[in-house]
């Protein structure tokens, strides 16, 4: 084992002892929950429904799940008309502490707009729905400064790292034939694919780090954000048991992506994901795969993944497969949706055209097991990222000799109220630039759902 090895290894025991320090100073926290209710009162009488500083300080301000409220019976309203509006803010304040490239902290942040419609309590289309997802970023990018390959906070990048404008990244429509079968066509985020209990959350609620968001082995051939079409498979709970999405192969973020369609091929991505009870708890086993006909001649930006823009040898087509699961292994008695368990990732692609030949990840994760802390939740992971040896020379024309690539993140989400989480974040990187030092990324993630 060589030296970056062991440090990483040491930095993996300082974090546990980071993560037992979080806990056992939360487990006195228990002990004021209960007095939350007495910080508040009730100043509004019944006449000022509709006063905008009313609706902010009703008297279920720390226990309602949105800051705004019901907005004087309108959100319900709606929604009993089958529209729901959702909106989010997600904020950094995340650097490198040691190591890396650049030793500096930088605040960054994205914001979500989701408006989901029935049509059919509408009257117009029984089974029909539609999503609108709007979303944009501000604030410094930390991507350049952990000189890793994966983002250490994806979300902060997306939909597109060099401008902060608005951009409307999903108009996607769904037709349901029946409580199993519906098909679905229009722009779409393929963030929302390879669902984990514990490390999935797009970067919002869970890990932030892109390797425990979603396999980054698919990332090469399934852009963020394009037209396409396809169809689902229900199971039970209405959870998607089978998908399979036929895309645009190129990331249409910025644009409505009707010039672009298909003009450099087509993707093609299916999921099977089956529910398990092993030692009679619950679980998923998930098995994907994708591909590709573009011609693939560059390692093109992707906000997901931190790459140089260097020419490749010309390949024709690429693939991935990959796998994840999750298991609990403790589920609350009075609340099934309650408990923890172990994840894990595992995925191959093509080594031609992507840079990360194979990955693995490990972890545990799930709700808090402090007394009191209901609501909060927790996760540990750890990855390991193969480098392409095929591209790994075109790498290292811009960014020096190239390995491979490990790290190990923990979060703990504390739920301050249901509408505001503060998740301090610690990670420990050791980037494929073997000239670069591990990054030691420590910080802060707040979010806000209005």
């Amino acid at each position: 084992m060589n030296g970056r090895s062991h440090t990483l290894l040491w930095r993996i025991l300082q974090s546990t002892l980071f993560t037992l320090f979080v806990t056992v100073s939360l487990a006195r926290t228990d002990v004021y929950a209960e007095d939350w209710c007495t910080l508040t009162s009730d100043p509004c009488d019944a006449t000022c429904d509709a006063d905008a500083f009313c609706l902010l300080s009703e008297s279920d301000l720390w226990t309602r799940s949105q800051l705004t409220g019901d907005w004087a019976g309108a959100r319900s309203g709606l929604t009993e008309q089958g529209v729901t509006v959702d909106a989010d803010a997600t904020m950094f304040y995340m650097g490198v502490a040691s190591g890396g490239l650049k030793q500096e902290f930088r605040f960054s942040g994205h914001n979500d707009y989701v408006i989901n419609m029935d049509l059919g309590k509408m009257g117009l289309q029984k089974g029909m729905f539609v999503k609108l997802r709007a979303e944009h970023r501000y604030g410094e990018s930390l991507a350049g400064a952990t000189g890793a390959l994966l983002p250490s906070n994806v979300v902060a990048d997306l939909p597109t790292p060099e401008t902060d404008h608005v951009y409307l990244t999903n108009v996607l429509f769904t037709q349901m034939f029946s409580e199993k079968l519906g098909v679905f066509f229009g722009k779409l985020d393929t963030l929302d694919g390879d669902v984990n209990a514990f490390a999935h959350g797009r970067g919002k609620t869970q890990f932030s780090n892109i390797a425990f968001v979603a396999s980054p082995i698919v990332l090469r051939t399934a852009p963020y954000s394009t037209l396409g079409a396809g169809f689902v498979i229900l199971g039970e709970g209405a959870e998607p048991l089978f998908t399979f999405n036929v895309l645009n192969p190129t990331d249409t973020a910025r644009t409505s992506g009707f010039e672009e369609l298909f003009n450099e091929g087509v993707t093609l991505v299916g999921e099977l994901r089956l529910p398990t009870e092993f030692l009679g708890k619950p679980g998923h086993q998930l098995f994907g795969a994708s591909w590709s006909s573009r011609d693939y001649v560059a390692l093109s930006q992707d906000p997901r993944i931190i790459l140089p823009n260097v020419q490749v040898d010309r390949a024709d087509g690429s693939w991935s497969v990959y796998w994840n699961f999750d298991q609990y292994l403790v589920v609350d008695p009075s609340d099934p949706e309650r408990g923890w368990g172990v994840f894990g990732r595992a995925g191959l692609a093509d080594p031609e055209t992507n840079p990360i030949a194979w990955f693995l990840s490990f972890g545990v994760g799930g709700s808090s097991m402090i007394r009191g802390r209901d609501n909060d939740s927790f996760g540990v992971g750890w990855y390991y990222s193969g480098t392409s040896s095929e591209l790994a020379p075109f790498l290292e024309t811009a960014l020096g000799p190239i390995g491979d690539g490990q790290g190990v993140e923990m979060y703990y989400d504390i739920a301050v109220t249901p509408w505001l989480h503060v998740t301090p974040d610690l990670q420990f990187i050791m980037p494929a630039r073997e000239s670069v030092d591990t990054a030691t990324v420590a910080g802060v993630r707040a979010r806000v759902i209005f």
